[in-house]
């Protein structure tokens, strides 16, 4: 089968990319820019054409086109594959939601959904199945270090672990056998409006769960707790974990990952090995071996160069946090773990609409970071504008700046071009610097 990409560059998207080209069927692809991504995918024998989307892509003799939520409709490319398959029987066009979704009907599928978490308790579900012996196929919205840096690991037997995404209802086109819900929060408003609409999709995602399926609720979370009263009539089995179970103190001692949040995340893991009957023998060692993912509080050391002879010693921390509630987590869990050290955040906010509805939630946290000395500097950039997904008027009433104004505490603007030069001058002696955010910034690191 040939299958061609449209936005392969996603990680989301190059994850069911590489899942087919290890299933031996032939890959294409095109995206807006090029990025490490894109370089692995080509390395794995897809063949990628980077640049402006045109109709000039040669779309004849393909099977399938899968193309990312985040294409805008009118894409020239996306026109031309509809078009064909208009004309043709043989052509197929799938949103990645849609093409991930067919994967789940073939599979015994264990879906982890929620606003936080997703990535980091589907990779710990991911290696804790694969250290049992399940031998799982995973698709994941990161990157782990076990599976070769890759966000895909293609396993010969029939459990399949996605990451079950609630943007636009993604998840809506997954067909699991178990669900995981770590939480349910204030996120995506530009599309659900309010939290109810929010818990009202988690509730149709619920329904698709089969009578002898399996819902795993984070009893610690007051939504996925409502969810879970409307979901007691249903036949399927309901499991809770929470941090008040014992079983924390272990988990404590034996994370690599640090956080409260991350060993909620463990007990999640924890809750469906049980529900397959994994012994806690091993489950408890493969959360032991876990030693984190991409840009989720991913550590790294390096030297600041501040002049031809002189330099800093510091430590980065790349983090995916954009929400207030996982910039919370990332920032307290970061000064838990290293006490009377200068802590530097470097932020940058993701998507314009994301910031505008929950301006004053970001207030809020820094404010808090900034009273409880989780950090000591704060420096926010411009906000990540996320193509496709903008509102021209919102990106007029909101700003970086704005957002500054208004946390009125230990923190500056700066445009990211000048964040190096800044930290050149301006960090003394060893200091902690988190890179926080779900666009660019992360490149960052590399001008170190």
């Amino acid at each position: 089968m040939k299958i061609h990409f449209i936005g392969i560059g996603g990680i989301g998207v190059s994850a069911l990319a590489k899942y087919y080209l290890e299933k031996g069927h032939k890959v294409s692809g095109s995206d807006l820019v090029s990025s490490e991504i894109t370089e692995a995918l080509k390395k794995l024998g897809a063949e990628i054409c980077i640049g402006s989307h045109t109709s000039r892509t040669v779309l004849n003799g393909i099977d399938l086109v899968v193309y990312s939520p985040a294409v805008p409709k009118d894409n020239p490319e996306l026109k031309k594959a509809f078009n064909l398959q208009v004309s043709s029987y043989k052509l197929r066009v799938l949103s990645y939601p849609e093409a991930l979704g067919e994967l789940t009907k073939k599979y015994f599928t264990i879906a982890i959904s929620g606003t936080h978490g997703k990535s980091t308790t589907t990779a710990m579900i991911g290696l804790l199945l694969e250290k049992a012996g399940f031998n799982p196929t995973v698709i994941i919205g990161t990157k782990l270090r076990e599976f070769n840096g890759s966000n895909c690991k293609v396993g010969k037997s029939k459990y399949l672990v996605i990451e079950a995404d609630e943007h636009m209802a993604s998840f809506l086109n997954y067909w699991p056998k178990i669900i995981v819900i770590n939480n349910i929060d204030r996120d995506h408003l530009d599309y659900y409006k309010n939290l109810n609409n929010i818990i009202r999709a988690f509730g149709k995602f619920v329904e698709h769960l089969p009578k002898n399926g399996i819902l795993v609720v984070n009893g610690d979370d007051k939504n996925s707790l409502k969810l879970k009263a409307k979901s007691e009539k249903q036949q399927f089995k309901i499991k809770n974990y929470s941090l008040g179970q014992p079983e924390i103190k272990k988990l404590k001692k034996i994370l690599k990952v640090p956080g409260e949040h991350n060993i909620s995340n463990a007990l999640a893991a924890l809750t469906v090995a049980r529900a397959l009957k994994i012994p806690d023998k091993i489950s408890f060692k493969a959360l032991s071996e876990y030693k984190g993912s991409w840009r989720r509080f991913e550590i790294k050391y390096t030297k600041l160069h501040k002049s031809e002879h002189k330099s800093t010693r510091i430590t980065i921390i790349s983090d995916y946090a954009h929400h207030p509630t996982e910039i919370k987590a990332t920032l307290k869990a970061a000064r838990e773990k290293y006490p009377g050290k200068k802590i530097w955040c470097i932020f940058q906010p993701h998507q314009y609409q994301r910031t505008f509805y929950l301006f004053d939630n970001f207030v809020r946290v820094f404010q808090e970071a900034n009273e409880k000395n989780w950090i000591n500097q704060l420096v926010i950039t411009d906000i990540y504008d996320v193509a496709g997904r903008e509102n021209k008027t919102i990106k007029e009433k909101i700003n970086s700046k704005k957002l500054i104004k208004e946390i009125d505490g230990n923190g500056i603007y700066l445009p990211k071009q000048k964040i190096i030069g800044y930290l050149k001058k301006n960090l003394k002696g060893e200091g902690i610097v988190i890179i926080m955010g779900a666009g660019d910034i992360y490149k960052l690191i590399y001008q170190f």
